[in-house]
C-alpha cells in the first residue's frame, strides 16, 4: 500500500529532572487549624518534558540548561513564605497553584521548539503531590 500522506510519529520522548528545596506557607480558608499557621515543607519539584522529535544533537532538550533554569527559578522560593510573594497574591498557596505557577514560569524560560508538553509535579512531603501540565502541541515554546 502506498501512502501519500506523511505519518506523524506515534511515540514520544520524555526527559525528567527533580530538585528539592524548603519553603514556608500557611493555608487560608477551610484548612485545618495547624495548616493555617506558618510552617515549612521540603518540596520536591519534578519537571517532565515531552516531544516527538529530537534536536540536531539528538536531544529532546539540553538537560543542563533545564536544570539551570529550574535552579534559578526555585532560588526565588527557597526559604521564603509563599503567601508573601506576588505570584500568590489572592491565592491559597496550595501545591496545585504552585505547580501551575512553576510550570508557566519555566515554560517562559525554555527555548525548545520541539517540545509538545511540560509537566511540573510538586511534592509537599513524601505523600502528597499535585501537577500541572502545559500542552504545546498547537504552539511552540
Amino acid at each position: 500500500m502506498i501512502r501519500d500522506v506523511e505519518e506523524k510519529p506515534r511515540g514520544f520522548y520524555a526527559v525528567a529532572i527533580r530538585q528539592d528545596f524548603i519553603a514556608q506557607h500557611y493555608l487560608i480558608g477551610d484548612a485545618l487549624e495547624t495548616e493555617k499557621e506558618r510552617h515549612s515543607h521540603c518540596y520536591r519539584v519534578e519537571v517532565e518534558l515531552e516531544g516527538s522529535t529530537l534536536n540536531e544533537q539528538g536531544y529532546l532538550v539540553d538537560i543542563v540548561e533545564v536544570e539551570s533554569h529550574l535552579k534559578e527559578l526555585l532560588a526565588c522560593y527557597q526559604d521564603k513564605t509563599l503567601n508573601e510573594l506576588p505570584e500568590f497574591r489572592d491565592l491559597n498557596p496550595s501545591i496545585e497553584h504552585f505547580s501551575r505557577i512553576l510550570c508557566q514560569a519555566l515554560s517562559d524560560r525554555l527555548k525548545a521548539p520541539n517540545l509538545n508538553a511540560l509537566t511540573i509535579r510538586v511534592w509537599e512531603g513524601a505523600n502528597a503531590w499535585a501537577l500541572y501540565r502545559q500542552d504545546f502541541s498547537c504552539a511552540s515554546v
